[in-house]
């Protein structure tokens, strides 16, 4: 199946699908950490039961989730020095140190406090454990930036010089850690990190409300989960947008992508809503449009023109359909995160929060939205930056190590076969824990026979980060 494919192609595909199963850990346990962290404090703050036994009902959670990601993250680094060791070492310079601050801020803060967050309520008191808490909460906050940085370093590369080897090396670290990408990406990131948790938390309310509404962990934890989804998903949307005029500003090429835009439109660009692109024959074929509104949303301007990809070197185009149709699923599924966050905010306002069996099957069914959002987000940043590894300086052909094809396939189909027996396993064991109803006592970490942390492969009180799974992915 694998045999026509060159080694280029199949090591892009090792690496989208390793980091795909990636993201979605790091994308649920930054926010859920905070989570925690605000649970705890109310905790603190109240004296209520129901908050302690939430923290303990979703430790356990957030124990396995991090048990994962730092699984699927260790891969990541081992085909930066196999596939694509060409782009470690071109850059290098640029991206080692990043890295390399990332570990010495989030992993050392991370490390050195989970452990206590873990297993140390009965033995370290509960304001130090509280500390602990809000630290690794921290500490995953930190990992984004620096991880966010070294990819949108990547997306927009500013600060850098090229020595006579050819390689990208510092000129102004100011520069190359906010380079113009960074800002944008790292608030549409971590608010789509905050926004999936909450869907997942609002989820699991909301399906044990539907079967028992008098459930008061259930209660709270969807109270607190459609609060969150009702002033987030509307800041989102705001941050997608400016995120995409910056985009349009750096990265024309992936707007284009993403809006289908094969020809220019001197006087004002349709919004294709829906259409098949023909990368080919360079159109969207049965296009269903609005006139001029992307005219509209990206220039404030009805008649502004906008370039298509007929201004651009055919060899430099994203490969539109997937960059299109990605783009299209994670605004829809955003709109649909509006949707949700206005009718609990509707039945709020009415006092019929816990009692409205529609809105809490609405909330269990975009449970998983979140993960597939983000996904989409990724695929849209990542695919329309090809085919270039750093954008417009260094093609992903020329990043890839000298491998024959069959070599890369053989660790492909490895990396598949492992990945869905382990994390299969692993997230069956995460739905199992949230199909159980939050209990009056929650047990904890530290009184669990079995302990969820022990079962995703890591001592107590030692981690590795796994962080956003967004720095140098040549896919």
């Amino acid at each position: 199946m694998l045999d026509h494919l060159s080694a280029l192609t199949l090591a892009r595909m090792q690496f989208a699908f390793t980091v795909s199963f990636h993201f979605i850990f790091p994308a649920f346990s930054i926010g859920l950490a905070s989570y925690l962290a605000v649970l705890e404090g109310l905790w603190l703050a109240t004296k209520k039961p129901v908050y302690l036994n939430l923290f303990k009902y979703w430790l356990k959670i957030f124990a396995l989730a991090f048990g994962m990601g730092v699984v699927s993250g260790i891969t990541l680094s081992y085909q930066f020095g196999t596939n694509w060791s060409v782009f470690s070492d071109k850059v290098g310079p640029v991206i080692g140190p990043l890295m390399a601050y990332e570990v010495l801020t989030a992993f050392f803060l991370e490390a050195g406090f989970l452990g206590v967050m873990l297993f140390g309520m009965t033995r370290v008191g509960p304001r130090l454990h509280f500390v602990a808490t809000v630290a690794v909460a921290v500490g995953t906050f930190i990992s984004a930036f620096w991880i966010l940085s070294a990819n949108s370093w990547m997306q927009t590369p500013q600060g850098f010089a090229l020595n006579a080897a050819g390689q990208f090396v510092p000129a102004d670290w100011l520069k190359i850690i906010f380079n113009p990408s960074f800002p944008f990406r790292l608030a549409h990131t971590v608010l789509a990190a905050y926004l999936t948790t909450a869907l997942a938390v609002g989820a699991v309310g909301g399906f044990h409300l539907l079967k028992d509404r008098t459930n008061a962990g259930a209660r709270v934890m969807f109270n607190m989960a459609m609060g969150m989804v009702a002033v987030t998903a509307p800041i989102q949307i705001f941050a997608g947008d400016a995120h995409g005029l910056n985009t349009l500003e750096h990265q024309p090429a992936k707007v284009m992508a993403m809006e289908g835009h094969y020809q220019s439109h001197p006087a004002g660009a349709p919004l294709i809503l829906f259409g098949l692109p023909d990368q080919k024959a360079g159109e969207v074929r049965a296009e269903i449009a609005i006139p001029k509104a992307s005219s509209l949303i990206l220039k404030h301007d009805l008649n502004a023109g906008l370039n298509g990809l007929d201004t651009i070197p055919r060899a430099d185009w994203p490969y539109v359909p997937i960059v299109f149709w990605s783009f299209r699923i994670m605004v829809g599924l955003g709109l649909l995160m509006l949707l949700l966050g206005v009718v609990s905010v509707a039945a709020r306002a009415r006092g019929k929060l816990y009692d409205w069996s529609l809105l809490h099957r609405f909330a269990v069914a975009m449970g998983p939205a979140g993960f597939v959002a983000v996904l989409a987000g990724w695929v849209t940043t990542e695919v329309g930056r090809q085919p270039f590894t750093v954008y417009g300086l260094l093609r992903t052909a020329q990043s890839a190590a000298p491998l024959d094809a069959p070599a890369v396939a053989a660790s492909l189909l490895a990396f598949v076969a492992v990945y869905f027996t382990v994390f299969t396993a692993g997230a069956g064991y995460i739905l199992v824990l949230m199909r159980k109803a939050p209990a009056a006592h929650e047990s904890g970490l530290e009184s669990a026979a079995d302990h969820p942390i022990r079962t995703a492969g890591i001592t107590p009180g030692l981690a590795i980060d796994p962080g956003p799974p967004v720095a140098g992915d040549p896919s």
